[in-house]
């Protein structure tokens, strides 16, 4: 599997590249393809748990691809306690888009991630930008306030929501609600939609609202036009020293003798010594490490 194969849609070689991603071992061919990369357009959709994302996802994809679109899909799920891979499946999720060529789906575990994000999905989404998707859209776990995290990925916000949230607005406003884009109000069908207007008036959010009713496609088309709209550039930079920081901190990490983990824990631990003075002291250990090597 190469670079070009990725890059050519080879959907054997981009499913093998992916599974390198999740594991980690993708640095050098990541390397190769970035300076192909920048074209996709990166969709994030989080929302609470039962607001209808996987269903507004489906749709968004079906607008995209009527539209002569691209899409790839990466779909963050909870691990499974026995295996560690995500619980809900590609074969579950969207089924009736895998015999489309114009559609990749890719559910990725958590495996533990903060932010309702996997650690590897930064680096899925710039696989799927290199092979040619014209849209990649990464749906969160639906955890919460913690899923700010997307905003530091996405180029583009949407959080859904649905009508009965009542106080849940005011609770989790001053997180989710205030990185999105666009907020979605879903199932807005159903009693409760003008109340929930007023909630997000009175919250006075930056991102407009839109409602759609995903299970029959209201409002979609309009959203995907409305994502179009946001201008994507402007927080590039910012996205790029977040994600910077994460790869330094990933690459540091991986410098960590387990052996000197365990016998600093059980210092620590013993309160033989404070974890403020190990961290600190590795730290320097690590710099006069690199200066070395210079």
């Amino acid at each position: 599997m190469t670079a070009a194969e990725v890059r050519s849609g080879n959907r054997r070689a981009l499913a093998r590249a992916a599974s390198r991603v999740e594991s980690r071992q993708a640095g050098a061919l990541l390397a190769e393809l970035f300076p192909h990369t920048g074209r996709a357009l990166i969709v994030g959709v989080t929302g609470a748990p039962g607001a209808g994302k996987s269903t507004l996802v489906d749709q968004l994809t079906r607008v995209a691809r009527r539209n002569g679109q691209t899409v790839g899909i990466i779909a963050v799920d909870p691990s499974s306690p026995f295996t560690g891979g995500a619980i809900l499946g590609d074969r579950i999720r969207m089924s009736h888009h895998h015999q489309d060529p114009g559609v990749f789906i890719r559910s990725m575990a958590t495996r533990g991630a903060l932010g309702g994000l996997a650690v590897a999905t930064a680096d899925m989404t710039l696989l799927l930008d290199a092979a040619g998707f014209d849209l990649v859209i990464v749906e969160t776990v639906g955890v919460g306030q913690d899923e700010v995290e997307i905003a530091r990925l996405a180029a583009v916000t949407v959080v859904v929501l649905v009508p009965g949230m009542g106080d849940d607005v005011q609770a989790i406003k001053a997180g989710l609600l205030e990185v999105a884009d666009i907020l979605v109000i879903n199932k807005a069908d159903r009693e409760g939609v003008d109340r929930l207007e007023r909630e997000l008036a009175l919250g006075e959010f930056r991102a407009p609202v839109l409602k759609t009713v995903a299970t029959d496609g209201t409002g979609v088309a309009e959203l995907l036009a409305a994502i179009r709209r946001v201008p994507v550039q402007e927080r590039a930079v910012e996205r790029w020293r977040f994600r910077l920081r994460e790869m330094v901190r990933e690459r540091l990490l991986e410098t960590i003798s387990w052996e000197w983990l365990d016998q600093a824990a059980a210092q620590v631990a013993r309160r033989e010594r404070d974890p403020y003075q190990v961290v600190q002291e590795y730290v320097e250990r690590y710099a006069d490490a690199k200066r070395l090597s210079h």
